[in-house]
């Protein structure tokens, strides 16, 4: 009986401890791309991001990402939609133009940033997929 009560003791103490503030934004998605550490990402923080993830999974070094290289970040539908010259595979800046036209998409309230609500929703999701 003891134990129990020990046990549940040091559950409720840990559930009731505060979150430093620290702890939380290193939760939080704005936080990971925040580079000015505004608590917003804007259009060139996220383009930061996805260049570096274009670098990382752009292995074969041909300056080109193909459907198998995006490892699931685009559907079919959207890779075709971001492939305008039909090649198959997306340069760097028709990533890039994904990248910003998500973005776009998750600005819901248009003012050229995004917070941790915004990144939260559809939109925003879809947007973290490419970047990260």
């Amino acid at each position: 009986m003891n134990k129990m009560f020990f046990a549940a003791l040091c559950a409720a103490a840990l559930m009731a401890a505060p979150v430093s503030p620290a702890l939380a934004k290193k939760a939080s998605p704005v936080a990971a791309l925040d580079t000015d550490n505004d608590s917003t990402v804007d259009l060139n923080e996220i383009k930061k991001s996805a260049e570096e993830l274009f670098a990382k999974l752009e292995k074969d070094n041909d300056g080109t990402l193909e459907p198998k290289e995006l490892h699931g970040r685009l559907s079919k539908k959207e890779f075709k939609a971001a492939d305008p010259d039909n090649d198959g595979t997306l340069d760097k800046n028709e990533f890039l133009a994904v990248v910003e036209s998500l973005f776009k998409s998750a600005d819901t309230d248009n003012d050229g940033t995004l917070d941790d609500k915004e990144l939260a929703a559809k939109q925003g999701k879809a947007l973290l997929r490419v970047t990260r």
